[in-house]
């Protein structure tokens, strides 16, 4: 009889995250201290000195990373190679303000300051040893789409928009 294969992992999301990281084995690290993430895998390249896959756990999400493989046609690229990232991570966590804080102190550089935001989160942003922004947040008060309008106009300013 054939063993029924999951169309989607045990464990993973429709989507999930795939870094691509300038020293995959360090922010393995650095994703332990500041955010708690669980190791679950980790294959090495065949060079010995890069990993081509590995996967950890942040709070119930798996988040893929590898080193950087610029032989494989380019596109396996790191931001610190790129010089910018265009993506942004969100982590809802129970403490916005511990985890924020565990992330600075284990080398992440704030670039956005925890601040009760007008869509009703405690919210702020850092950037990784590796390029990768990560946004955090805690979700404080439940607000109305109209509510959150009249609190955007007015973060906005006049004229805004």
């Amino acid at each position: 009889m054939p063993q029924s294969v999951r169309p989607i992992p045990e464990g993973f999301h429709t989507v999930s995250p795939h870094l691509v990281v300038d020293g995959a084995a360090k922010a393995i690290e650095f994703y332990k201290k500041a955010f708690g993430a669980e190791e679950v895998v980790r294959m090495p390249a065949p060079d010995g000195k890069r990993l081509m896959h590995a996967e950890i756990r942040i709070g119930d999400s798996v988040v893929m990373l590898c080193d950087e493989f610029p032989e494989m046609g380019g596109g396996c690229r790191s931001p610190k190679a790129l010089g910018s990232t265009c993506v942004t991570l969100h982590l809802y966590v129970n403490d916005a303000d511990a985890t924020f804080n565990r992330a600075v102190q284990a080398g992440a550089t704030a670039t956005a300051p925890l601040t009760d935001m007008f869509w009703g989160d405690r919210y702020g942003k850092v950037t990784d040893p590796f390029g990768h922004e990560w946004s955090i947040a805690t979700h404080v008060k439940d607000v109305t789409p109209e509510e959150m309008q009249k609190a955007a106009a007015a973060a906005f300013g006049p004229g805004a928009g």
